[in-house]
């Protein structure tokens, strides 16, 4: 007993749900363009036309028409103004349809089929073209899919076995047209499908081309950004390596503490320098690899990169090298975007490193500007004589500097001074705190 509940349970469902993918539309209802409302307007007239001067003219004729060889079936057509009205309503109801064949295709048909059903059968053609348009369309528009299925059918058994032949008799001066404009249409369509094809190739192959464009710009971007970054950890944390490292040379046998000190610092300078190249290349592992275990270890999420929180850490260290940095701060600090803060970070390493490799001797100042609308960075020097690592330059940290400031609207503006030395300001556009 509980077997055939379950099982009339699970009929109600399955019928209930064949019951509302009937009524409900598997698609949006087509919204036709406007260039289509004018082509269904269009044919909705011809048709019309047509047909309503088929019926005026047909009124009050005779019709005979030969069913077998020697048989003859005489059929009157309805005649009088009553007949001719009729004739005149049916051919204007089933072409007037048309217009909306699009947005309610299965109205369409329901209407048009009701309109052949009542059309008699010596004056098929009233109805007949329509008829066949609005099943076309209702089996290419029709979001209700299952319901279209359903009534198709039904439409076309209704009346091919209302009594009605659908097939009226076509005069023969009418038969090389009606196989040439199908053909001809079939042509077009053919036509028409073999060039949106080929429209479709070329822009799928320029596509193509872009995408591999645009992955070549992002791989060539990427070296860059990389080159840069490469370019400020080491470049800084060497040269300061090798001028803490000569300074200890020459003062090992006079000053041993003090040439320790130096080592010590050229040891936290290696540190730092390792640290940040880690962490340069995490960057470049992590996408790769998506996770795993490293040499140190289980795969760690990267230490963030500095900003002008650390600035102080950095001063310290250029500090250690022997050159006097002054830093000042003017304005309310406050939490800056990581790339705002690391390009203005990069602004001041870039800066010192040269002051140490270019101008030994000289003194440096370091001035950062918290503005309501931007961030002013300044570092200058008071000129000096070339090191040991002047030679190494190239120019690049520079031209680095000013493309990570352009990502974020900002300007570099390098110069030497009127007094001596060099300046290196960078102004970097901020949002409303």
């Amino acid at each position: 007993m509980t077997n055939v509940r379950t099982g009339l349970k699970r009929l109600q469902e399955t019928a209930r749900q064949t019951v509302r993918e009937i009524w409900l539309a598997t698609g949006p209802p087509l919204r036709p363009t406007r260039r289509a409302w004018q082509f269904d307007v269009l044919v909705a007239l011809t048709i019309g036309i047509a047909t309503v001067y088929y019926g005026i003219d047909n009124a009050d004729n005779v019709v005979v028409r030969e069913i077998a060889p020697g048989v003859e079936r005489v059929m009157t057509r309805p005649n009088g103004p009553g007949g001719m009205a009729f004739m005149v309503t049916l051919a204007f109801i089933a072409s007037a349809a048309l217009v909306l064949r699009r947005r309610c295709p299965l109205a369409v048909l329901c209407v048009v089929t009701a309109a052949t059903l009542a059309t008699p059968q010596s004056v098929l053609r009233l109805t007949f073209y329509a008829y066949v348009i609005a099943v076309y369309s209702a089996a290419v528009y029709s979001p209700y899919r299952v319901a279209t299925l359903a009534a198709l059918p039904v439409s076309v058994l209704l009346v091919s076995t209302s009594g009605n032949s659908v097939t009226p008799i076509v005069p023969n001066e009418y038969i090389a047209l009606l196989i040439l404009v199908p053909m001809a249409v079939a042509s077009v369509g053919l036509r028409t499908w073999k060039h949106r094809t080929d429209e479709g190739r070329t822009r799928l192959s320029a596509l193509e081309r872009e995408q591999a464009e645009a992955l070549r710009r992002a791989v060539e971007h990427e070296r860059a950004r990389i080159a840069r970054e490469l370019h400020d950890v080491v470049t800084h944390n060497v040269s300061v390596m090798i001028i803490q490292a000569g300074a200890a040379r020459k003062i090992m046998k006079t000053s041993p503490e003090q040439a320790g000190e130096a080592l010590l610092a050229v040891e936290a300078g290696g540190r730092a320098a390792m640290t940040e190249l880690r962490h340069v290349m995490g960057l470049l592992t992590m996408a790769d690899e998506g996770g795993g275990t490293g040499v140190d270890g289980p795969a760690a999420v990267p230490a963030p990169q500095p900003g002008l929180d650390q600035l102080e850490t950095l001063v310290g260290r250029v500090r250690d090298t022997g050159l006097p940095v002054e830093l000042t701060v003017t304005g309310p600090p406050f939490p800056l975007p990581p790339g705002v803060g690391l390009a203005a970070y990069r602004v001041v390493q870039e800066a010192l490193t040269n002051t140490v490799k270019h101008a030994a001797g000289a003194t440096a100042a370091v001035t950062v500007e918290y503005g309501p609308d931007r961030l002013r960075v300044e570092v200058t020097d008071t000129g000096g004589h070339a090191g040991a690592g002047a030679a190494d330059g190239n120019g690049r940290g520079l031209i680095g500097l000013r493309e990570r400031l352009a990502v974020y609207g900002g300007t570099l503006d390098i110069g030497r001074r009127l007094t001596g030395g060099y300046r290196v300001e960078a102004l970097m556009p901020l949002e409303a705190q």
